[in-house]
């Protein structure tokens, strides 16, 4: 049958009859405003479109477990023989080589669902706009607790399905098990577990600090403690590679760090339930401490969320109290900065102003304290090297991930940075600005409101990256710690930063923190898909011209040339962007004005 048309004619529609609209509670209309929001607040969905970002959270959740899946396939279905003629030999994987198979679902399951809740922190609790608007609304307090509880479950539920529904449809076929029910239910329970157990462990912590700190100390370590858990959950993700290959050492020798770690736990009730008693006495006992583990972080969960949730909405309304933005401590060096790089009024001014922003603004830190522990996730995956000895593991800091760190941490630190100071959502924050040098603002004053953003990412890159690597430095080997070592490992920190605030700052062409909203969709992969491409070579960059710099002082020279030149190069393109701009805005300003336009504006 052909389906009705969009468009009805008048009599059809009144044919139709009145259009009954589902009848829905208070609780209905609350669980739903809450699950939106966790995918239309800013940080998530920065467009507003929530359903938009929903689907993509969707996919880019349950994609790579089947693509895993799918890469699986050659593994235990190997293709034709080579070289030609040769008969065609069907093995299956080793036992460990299915182990660590099994290992890596369980890891995913545990890492994403982790941060996933890390991600929507502060909406796990009311915040200030639920209290000023829902709490003059004719609701009944414990409508909206409730209300918000469903829809933590609701969220949880969900992104744990779609992270790992995918998988199970396709292993059956690319493992070929001997028992598939024992495999789907080992499989099951195993992933279900793990990623519940990251995202109760993490609500039941932020429940039990806001009951024990409130909430006014409890904010003051949030983003700390935000930063640490999403390092903590990447740092097993990023060296599954290597941390695989010791995970037999591990298991069979029965080490007690074994179980210091969760997604042991889970794999214990994976291999139990697929092997039965066969299995080796160690699972049986990581099962056991999972099962366990898992209840009493539910309980916690449970019993301190409700006093959690008071004690949220009790410091909401009595407010933290005024606190000065001011660190005293900064005051030298500020008053420095103003006598030789910021002499110039309107740098200083956009300067301190981008400074006190970032102290004040929660949302602006946490694009810091996620893009931080990704960089320290990837700093310590790329430092640590396991090497196993009569069944004891052991680890080792190479000098080739000393090198990578200056990389990874300036590239991190300019594009975290990058991101708060682009983000959308505080647009009326450059009225000053356009009062002072008009709108659109002169070739010469958009150039110097430009150029203090730069200076600033540039500076805290430095300081951020040279604090690293001198820290790096203690655990260094010998051959790293020589004067011309350190003075490659200078020169090249200091190129970094430089270059790469120059390429990431190249196209910004607004102040900083004053970024109008789009109303076009972002295209996500393409962006992931930059940083695929160029993080690598930044990362490796620092291996090969650190050693060929340490050669000669031939070698320094060339190297700073190098970098000036690109500098330079770099400077001229983003003065003609500028300039470009400045003239075109002008242009539009003046047709705006023209007779034509009868001095109509469009509202």
């Amino acid at each position: 049958m052909m389906s009705e048309p969009d468009i009805l004619p008048l009599n059809a529609q009144a044919a139709l009859g009145p259009v009954r609209v589902p009848e829905r509670s208070q609780f209905g209309h609350l669980w739903r405003h809450f699950l939106e929001r966790f995918f239309s607040h800013e940080s998530a969905s920065p467009d507003g479109d929530a359903k938009t970002r929903m689907v993509q959270v969707a996919v880019a959740a349950g994609l790579p477990g089947f693509m895993v899946a799918l890469y699986l396939y050659p593994i235990y279905h190997p293709f034709i023989a080579w070289p030609p003629g040769q008969a065609l030999r069907v093995t299956t994987p080793p036992y460990w080589a299915q182990v660590g198979h099994h290992f890596f679902f369980v890891l995913y399951s545990f890492v994403s669902m982790g941060i996933a809740t890390v991600f929507e922190w502060d909406l796990l609790f009311p915040d200030l706009e639920d209290v000023l608007v829902l709490g003059t609304l004719p609701v009944a307090e414990k409508t909206i607790f409730l209300a918000r509880v469903a829809a933590i479950a609701i969220f949880i539920g969900g992104f744990l399905l779609t992270a790992n529904i995918l998988a199970p449809l396709l292993l059956p076929s690319t493992t070929e098990p001997d028992n598939l029910a024992r495999f789907l239910a080992g499989h099951l329970a195993a992933v279900a577990l793990s990623g519940l157990f990251a995202a109760v462990i993490v609500l039941a912590l932020q429940s039990v600090l806001i009951t024990l700190a409130g909430e006014r100390w409890f904010r003051r370590f949030s983003l700390l403690l935000q930063g640490f858990a999403i390092a903590f959950l990447l740092i097993p993700m990023l060296l599954f590679p290597v941390f695989s290959g010791v995970v037999p050492a591990l298991l069979e020798s029965g080490d007690a760090s074994a179980f210091w770690f969760p997604p042991f736990w889970f794999l214990g009730i994976y291999q139990r339930l697929l092997e039965g008693n066969s299995a080796l006495p160690i699972y049986s006992r990581l099962a056991q401490v999972g099962c366990a583990a898992t209840a009493i972080a539910a309980a916690l969960a449970l019993a301190n969320y409700p006093t959690a949730y008071l004690r949220k909405v009790r410091g909401l309304i009595e407010g933290a109290g005024a606190r000065s933005m001011r660190n005293r401590l900064l005051l030298p060096v500020e008053r420095l900065l103003d006598a030789t790089l910021l002499r110039n009024g309107t740098r200083r001014a956009v300067f301190h102003f981008v400074t006190r922003t970032l102290l004040r603004v929660p949302r602006y830190r946490i694009y810091l304290v996620l893009y931080g522990g990704a960089g320290v996730a990837l700093v310590v995956a790329s430092l640590l090297r396991f090497t196993v000895s009569h069944h004891h593991v052991s680890f080792m800091v190479p000098a080739e991930g000393v090198r990578s760190a200056a990389g990874i941490v300036a590239f991190w630190t300019v594009a975290g940075l990058r991101m708060a100071f682009v983000a959308s959502g505080n647009e009326r924050g450059s009225w000053v600005f356009h009062l002072v040098h008009g709108k659109p603002a002169s070739f010469r004053a958009a150039m110097d409101e430009l150029l203090a953003p730069r200076l600033w990412v540039m500076l805290a890159a430095g300081v951020v990256t040279l604090g690293a690597c001198a820290l790096l430095l203690t655990v260094a080997p010998p051959e790293l710690k020589t004067g011309p070592g350190l003075a490659s490992e200078l020169v090249v920190i200091c190129g970094l930063c430089l270059l790469l605030t120059d390429i990431f700052f190249l196209h910004v062409d607004g102040i900083a923190f004053t970024g109008e909203a789009t109303h076009r969709h972002s295209n996500l992969a393409l962006t992931v898909l930059k940083y695929y491409a160029f993080f690598p070579v930044v990362a490796c960059l620092p291996q090969f011209c650190e050693s060929w710099i340490e050669d000669s002082v031939r070698n320094f020279c060339i190297a700073a040339a190098v970098i000036a030149l690109i500098h330079a190069a770099l400077a001229a393109r983003h003065r003609r962007i500028v300039r470009e701009r400045s003239e075109l805005e002008c242009r539009e300003e003046d047709d705006e004005e023209s007779p034509l336009s009868l001095g109509l504006r469009a509202w």
